[in-house]
């Protein structure tokens, strides 16, 4: 079986693209190996933005794995809700999911509804935490995206610019080729192969200039929510588009109502207007709040001058007097300090004065030298007196 993917406009050929993997005898998919990837680099980048934040990391840890695994039952049900005619034949497959079979909104819908429950049962708040979660689920979009590529799925109609993706007809399923598709097959050693637009590539690009745009928005944030609910109208309005051109449309039975677009449509109109209301009325409340505030300390102001042009002659002069009263204890108080410290050199002073008399008078007194062999003083020869002198 040919197992290669071309990219022909860029210049790029991958000669095996395999679907799975052996390991120790058990098949794993590389759509499977991706989504997790994408999953553990979302968590841990949740878990890291919360430790910098200092914020409790365990509990963005418990929300995050709570969404997961609201995510994955929320995404298998919808999907076998909306396919119910392929599985009610065989329930077993309802458990296999080594192919795919998922429907994103329905894991959005799950994941949102298992982390809100997390957050109130350790009574935190769900809107203030989605603002930091949202991120890291996008980084797990971005990456679980290329398991679409291994699984040769989720791209769109015929197309041949840039982006242009060749498949093998052999390796796609035949719902997903469209007629356009069949009138344009392109035959390359003796293998046909369909020209399709890489919606996988496209969502991956959204998914990730999302990201940039949420980083960006963080920093103008007014109030809790508005990062989860910016996520939700951008990421709305970009799967517009791609449901537009998309092969494997999933229908409401019976009609021919796109769902995910439908979905997509609503996300983005609920909750553009939602923030812009929101944001509105949060500047309305910061620009009374300061209002209030200067009015408040304008009336203070007020009721002091009042309360001074209130007071009879007396209060006046008593207020006065009880000022002076204070400037004159404080110039005594900076007087005794100098006087003190004068006081106190005078003594150091006096203490040096002393000190060198005492050393003067023990000079004068006479020395044991002078005396005689009767103990009695000498006295000094005339003589000796003048070569003294």
């Amino acid at each position: 079986m040919n197992m290669s993917v071309r990219f022909p406009n860029l210049g790029l050929e991958f000669e095996y693209v395999p679907v799975s993997v052996r390991v120790f005898g058990f098949e794993i998919t590389f759509f499977g190996i991706l989504l997790a990837v994408g999953m553990l680099l979302g968590i841990a980048f949740v878990v890291l933005e919360a430790k910098r934040k200092k914020q409790d990391a365990n509990l963005y840890l418990g929300m995050m794995i709570s969404g997961l695994a609201g995510g994955f039952i929320g995404a298998r049900f919808f999907y076998v809700l909306l396919s119910w005619s392929v599985y009610k034949t065989d329930i077993m497959k309802v458990f296999d999911t080594r192919n795919g079979g998922m429907v994103f909104y329905g894991g959005l819908l799950g994941g949102v509804l298992a982390a809100a429950v997390f957050c109130r049962v350790k009574k935190a708040v769900f809107m203030e935490m989605a603002d930091v979660a949202v991120k890291g689920l996008l980084i797990g979009q971005i990456i679980g995206r290329w398991g679409n590529f291994f699984n040769r799925e989720s791209f769109g109609e015929y197309t041949n610019n840039v982006l242009t993706m060749q498949l093998p007809l052999s390796n796609v399923r035949a719902g997903e080729v469209t007629p356009w598709m069949r009138e344009n097959l392109v035959a390359i050693d003796n293998v046909s192969y369909i020209q399709a637009t890489p919606l996988f590539l496209y969502e991956s690009i959204w998914c990730l200039l999302l990201l940039l745009l949420l980083f960006v928005w963080n920093r103008r944030k007014l109030f809790a929510g508005e990062i989860f609910m910016r996520y939700l109208a951008g990421y709305g309005f970009g799967r517009f588009f791609i449901e537009w051109i998309r092969t494997d449309k999933m229908f409401w039975p019976g009609t021919d109502i796109v769902i995910n677009q439908v979905i997509s449509a609503g996300l983005f109109l609920l909750f553009t207007a939602v923030v812009i209301v929101k944001r509105i009325m949060a500047k309305k409340r910061a620009a009374l709040e300061k209002r209030r505030k200067a009015r408040f300390y304008e009336e203070q102001q007020k009721a002091e001058e009042i309360s001074e042009e209130d007071m009879l002659p007396e209060e006046v002069t008593l207020m006065e007097k009880e000022r002076n009263n204070s400037e004159e204890t404080v110039s005594e108080s900076e007087e005794t300090e100098e006087d003190d410290s004068e006081s106190q050199v005078s003594k150091e002073e006096k203490t040096k004065e002393e000190v060198s008399e005492c050393e003067t008078s023990k000079a004068e007194i006479p020395g044991d030298s002078d005396r005689n062999e009767d103990g009695d003083i000498q006295e000094e020869n005339p003589e000796e007196k003048t070569e003294k002198k």
